[in-house]
């Protein structure tokens, strides 16, 4: 498998007032096409700060991120406004569906940002919400939500799916549903999705784990046989 992203060096400050909280301390990773990554650790341990610097979101003190062996110019508003757009899918822990569109709406809008988006009605189908998809955020449960958001991340067709907490606001059910969404569109398409949580039995879907310890990678477990998330029991 070729490397896909590679951060080598990665620090990130965070400052308020005189007070400096050191987020990143150095860390070194490479993101392979086609493997999921699962990230792991205590809260305040940095997953989410390398999860938004990957994703462009956030930029970092010091280090290099390489995407397909360029480097990521963090300085370049234009550059990184084309890298999230065109290379970066997102799921959050909160929907942030936009209101005013249906289902399907807020499907295609995301379309109309890639050059290769894929088919919005069948992602609206593969989550299983064809028949919810003239329905506004409003009248959906939680679940159903996220996996409009989902949808609405992979209709992008990106090139790597950033997943901060996906399952953190639902229930077992649900969040195997959305797992198993997951791990198809990773099977299916052969990208990489990187994963933050706190439930360390999501780990067992992983092809590697990133435990994450004080600002940087304590240690990486390799997994030989990730589960179906459907045949684990919860």
């Amino acid at each position: 498998m070729s490397v896909m992203v590679k951060g080598e060096n990665i620090h990130k400050i965070y400052r308020t007032g005189d007070v400096e909280v050191h987020a990143l301390r150095g860390v070194n990773f490479e993101i392979y096409d086609g493997e999921f990554i699962v990230i792991l650790g205590p809260s305040g341990s940095g997953k989410s700060t390398l999860l938004n610097v990957v994703g462009g979101l956030e930029t970092a003190e010091d280090g290099v991120l390489t995407f397909r062996g360029e480097t990521v110019d963090w300085g370049k508003k234009s550059f990184m406004t084309e890298y999230r757009r065109k290379h970066i899918g997102f799921v959050f822990q909160f929907y942030n569906l936009l209101p005013g569109l249906t289902a399907l709406e807020n499907v295609e809008l995301a379309g109309e940002l890639s050059s290769d988006p894929l088919d919005p009605k069948k992602l609206i189908e593969d989550v299983g919400l064809a028949d919810r998809a003239k329905n506004y955020p409003s009248s959906m449960s939680g679940g159903q939500q996220q996996r409009v958001a989902i949808a609405r991340a992979l209709c992008k067709n990106p090139d790597v799916l950033l997943c901060d907490e996906p399952t953190g606001a639902l229930d077992s059910k649900t969040s195997v549903q959305v797992l198993k969404l997951l791990w198809d569109f990773n099977r299916n398409y052969k990208k990489p999705i990187i994963m933050v949580t706190h439930n360390a039995d999501i780990a067992r879907i992983a092809n590697r784990v990133f435990y994450f310890k004080d600002g940087v990678i304590d240690h990486i477990a390799e997994n030989q046989n990730p589960e179906n998330p459907e045949e684990i029991n919860w």
